[in-house]
């Protein structure tokens, strides 16, 4: 019984000093190439989350002849597109360079890695305004 109880007690402290690391300090722990494959991986995935849900709709309406689109899917498909710089290309140096650049400004600490990317790409699309706007949301939300 007493061997339970501390096991317990160090899972729980193990699993405490878990959730007090901001995804800033983890983003800071990465190696360079670690970060190019992680903004590789979130827009990979993207871009496979966007396909396999065309293709769902596409399977699920296919013989409805009336049915349209909604909105809420072009809304859906437009924000994954913003996860995903267009101007930037394959050049995932400069999207790690810029999420170096986020984090680096404290308030920016505990923005998720994901949202962070979106943030980010958007700013990289030259809609400074709405990269903007997403930031203060961010910093807002995850104070």
């Amino acid at each position: 019984m007493k061997r339970k109880i501390i096991l317990i007690f160090i899972g729980l402290l193990a699993f405490g000093n878990a959730q007090n690391t901001a995804p800033a300090d983890y983003w800071n722990s990465l190696e360079e190439k670690a970060k190019v494959a992680f903004v590789n991986g979130v827009y990979a995935s993207t871009v496979a989350i966007k396909s396999y849900h065309k293709r769902q709709v596409r399977e699920q309406y296919l013989h409805h002849p009336g049915w349209i689109q909604p909105y809420y899917i072009e809304r859906f498909y437009d924000i994954l597109n913003e996860h995903v710089s267009t101007e930037v290309g394959y050049d995932l140096g400069l999207i790690t360079a810029h999420m170096d650049a986020l984090y680096s400004n404290y308030d920016n600490r505990n923005i998720p890695l994901v949202k962070a990317i979106r943030i980010v790409s958007v700013d990289q699309d030259g809609e400074r305004e709405k990269a903007n706007l997403l930031l203060l949301k961010a910093q807002r939300k995850y104070k």
